[in-house]
């Protein structure tokens, strides 16, 4: 979820040049009235960095600075471009041109390909991965799938580097790169691939930088009409800018300096694509008379989570963490991380599951929510657990909602609606927008209640529940709004990829998570091996891996929860540890040494650290962390947290009860050929026995007891608890 459906959906639009500043934090402010020359933008994770330069363009357009149409935003997610152009469109700057690097280049190449070079531009192709495979076997190379993946990826950063393919072994092994094949090899197929591309007349998603970037390079009437149009330049996410991109943007200005950067070096992740932080740290080098602002002050995320962010880039070593920013949190405290070791990881994805369960119960809406994992493999897992609690998800990375059919059939009926609605019988009854848009959107498959189970029932329901919201929040926003009035909404809504919010709990890689922010996120499976990564083993790539847990944790904005498990299937051997970047930082897990952030705020942690006061009024529902029931001491260890006591607090349990639980689990063991912790382990049982469970409700609570277990086991259990003996006796298992 964005900050920008996160706020009001539908505010007032400024109504002065003035009223555009109202909000804004005093260097938020000097970012936007920064206006002229060169501007470099640091800007921390949640520290409002759209927010200051969406208001920086639209002040200039509205004071009469800048022309709309002179102004070219850039950025690199078609999300991130369509949030730009929907925030610009209700501060009342519309006609801005907010575009990925992609879409800019690809407009221009189309416009002056019949001028600078003649006839049609070539073919786009949507995958390379095809071309790659045709290459391969034209070189009689043979590639498994992993292999044609990874080479695919070594052509791409090739292009983006500038790299030809003469040069890729010597380029590859200065930047540290681990080519799939040979080098060698890896060039012939490069080479192939290219004439290939020639040969069938196509050209790929890098050739469209590479091939405006040659038409500016080479026409000087082409160069100075895209400099007359466009004259003033805002780049996001500047710290992901490749060669490539670099050189665009150059040509783009010329000669000119009235260019707005805004970046993080701690957000660098995708290093591997080409992108590189050294474009932002050397801009005032190349710009000795930049205006460069930090922004600091960290509107989303509570102290505790900041607290945390702070402690992992404290560890970090290299040239981006020597620029990192200490943020400092401007919201209440809020409950602490919760950390969580697990046996494996099914036990992991159901503990997950049933916290979800529960915080969705407590009052939290499910889009409020998200499970990220390092690798989209992962994913499957946690669909599973959460289907099986009756949670609704939605999968990140999925098509764009405007995109998808049905939407864009409900769209067609909503536009029918609004004009033939009067002959429609569906809108017999319905008295006002929302009920008109429920009446039209039943036809396409909106039900009151969402349809039982996950998979492409639920989506399209999701999909269609986010439209009847949408008409919902509209409709109280302005007063009197009509079919048709909601219509063009939606059209220009689309036209900005402003989608609205869709209710489910988020599953999404690191990756794809970045821009993104949630109430409560889940870190999943932050174990060695995982997080880092296996394949991280220069410096560079586990800094890299770091600052990718960095860019998770500050997606939180009030609760966060960290997990690992021991074993990655049930009855594995426990071999796993916590991620390393968690030392020192986690409680029991020892310290480690850190660092001051160079020309940082002082002061950081104070007045915000552990043990700062609680929230005098919770937003929502809190959930804090697990403590001893007996003496009430904050809980991290997973065999006291099963328990729901410290080790050595008196116990109040069964022992009959426990003994009967003992005798039952070694019956199920001998008859599954598993070891007996794979049925329930020791704390479990005694979890169990200590708080002796009436029903599956009360079973379930108990940690250690996920759905399948409950499932598999709950009816001996609950026997065993109420007295009965012999449970399972004459079972299969």
């Amino acid at each position: 979820m964005t900050a920008a459906t996160h706020s009001t959906l539908f505010p007032q639009v400024p109504d002065s040049a003035d009223a555009v500043l109202e909000g804004l934090d005093p260097e938020q402010r000097e970012v936007a009235t920064a206006l002229r020359g060169p501007v470099c933008v640091l800007a921390g994770a949640g520290t409002g960095k759209t927010r200051a330069i969406t208001h920086r363009i639209a002040y200039g357009v509205r004071a009469g600075i800048l022309q709309p149409s002179s102004v070219l935003a850039v950025t690199f997610t078609n999300r991130a471009a369509g949030e730009m152009r929907g925030r610009l469109r209700q501060l009342g700057a519309a006609g801005v041109q907010a575009r990925t690097f992609h879409s800019a280049a690809l407009r221009q190449l189309q416009y002056f390909w019949p001028k600078a070079i003649g006839g049609s531009l070539p073919r786009l192709v949507d995958r390379k991965i095809q071309l790659v495979a045709d290459a391969a076997a034209a070189c009689r190379i043979r590639l498994d799938r992993g292999e044609l993946r990874d080479a695919t990826a070594e052509i791409e950063w090739s292009k983006v580097t500038q790299t030809v393919p003469a040069d890729y072994a010597l380029a590859a092994a200065k930047a540290g790169r681990e080519a799939p094949r040979d080098p060698a090899e890896i060039a012939q197929l490069y080479s192939a691939y290219e004439d290939l591309k020639r040969g069938r007349g196509v050209i790929d998603f890098e050739d469209v930088l590479l091939l405006t970037v040659a038409v500016l390079q080479d026409r000087h009437d082409v160069a100075e009409q895209v400099r007359a149009q466009y004259q003033h330049f805002v780049v996001d996410e500047y710290q992901d800018v490749s060669p490539l991109q670099q050189r665009l943007l150059e040509l783009w200005l010329g000669d000119r300096d009235d260019v707005c950067v805004v970046g993080d070096a701690s957000q660098t992740i995708y290093s591997f694509t080409g992108a590189t932080p050294d474009h932002l740290l050397d801009f005032r080098g190349r710009h000795p008379g930049a205006t460069v602002v930090k922004l600091v002050r960290d509107y989303r995320s509570t102290p505790q989570v900041v607290h945390l962010a702070n402690g992992l880039l404290a560890q970090a070593r290299g040239r981006a963490a020597d620029h990192r920013l200490e943020l400092v949190s401007q919201r209440p405290a809020g409950p602490e991380p919760v950390y969580t070791e697990y046996t494996d990881e099914p036990a992991e994805a159901e503990g997950a599951a049933r916290r979800i369960r529960e915080l969705i119960d407590s009052g939290v809406p499910a889009a409020e929510i998200a499970v990220l994992f390092r690798t989209n493999a992962q994913s499957e897992t946690y669909e599973q657990a959460l289907a099986d609690a009756g949670v609704p998800y939605q999968l990140r990375g999925a098509e764009r909602f405007f995109d998808r059919p049905e939407v864009r059939k409900a769209g067609s009926s909503l536009r029918a609606a609004a004009r033939f609605g009067g002959n429609d019988s569906l809108l017999d009854d319905a008295v006002d927008l929302p009920s008109q848009v429920r009446a039209v959107l039943s036809g396409e498959g909106w039900t009151p209640q969402p349809p039982a189970g996950s998979g492409a029932v639920r989506e399209r329901w999701e999909s269609l529940a986010a439209l009847v919201n949408l008409a919902q929040d509209f409709a109280a926003a302005r007063a009197g709004a009509t079919l048709s009035d909601l219509v063009t909404e939606l059209d220009e809504r689309a036209g900005a990829q402003h989608a609205p919010t869709v209710q489910g709990v988020t599953l999404a890689s690191l990756h794809s998570a970045k821009g993104l922010e949630w109430d409560v996120v889940f870190l999943v499976g932050v174990a060695e091996g995982m997080m880092p990564i296996t394949y991280a083993k220069t410096d560079e790539q586990i800094e890299e891996e770091r600052r990718l847990l960095y860019v998770g944790v500050t997606r939180a904005r009030e609760h966060l929860y960290l997990s690992w498990a021991l074993a990655r299937s049930p009855g594995g051997r426990p071999s796993r540890r916590p991620s390393r970047f968690l030392k020192g930082l986690r409680p029991g897990s020892g310290t480690a040494g850190g660092r001051t952030a160079a020309g940082g705020p002082g002061g950081v942690e104070r007045g915000f650290g552990r043990g700062g006061a609680a929230a005098a009024v919770p937003r929502r529902t809190q959930r804090t962390p697990a403590r001893c029931r007996v003496c009430g001491r904050t809980l991290t260890d997973a065999g006291e947290m099963k328990l729901m006591r410290c080790e050595d607090c008196p116990s109040d349990m069964d022992e009959g009860v426990y003994e009967r639980l003992r005798e039952w689990r070694a019956i199920q063991a001998g008859r599954s050929g598993q070891p007996a912790f794979c049925v329930f382990t020791d704390k479990t049982l005694m979890a169990i026995a200590e708080s002796v469970p009436e029903d599956e409700r009360e079973l379930a609570r108990i940690p250690g007891v996920g759905a399948r277990k409950l499932n598999r086991y709950g009816a001996d259990v609950l026997a065993i608890c109420a007295g009965q003996s012999g449970v399972g006796r004459d079972e299969d298992g």
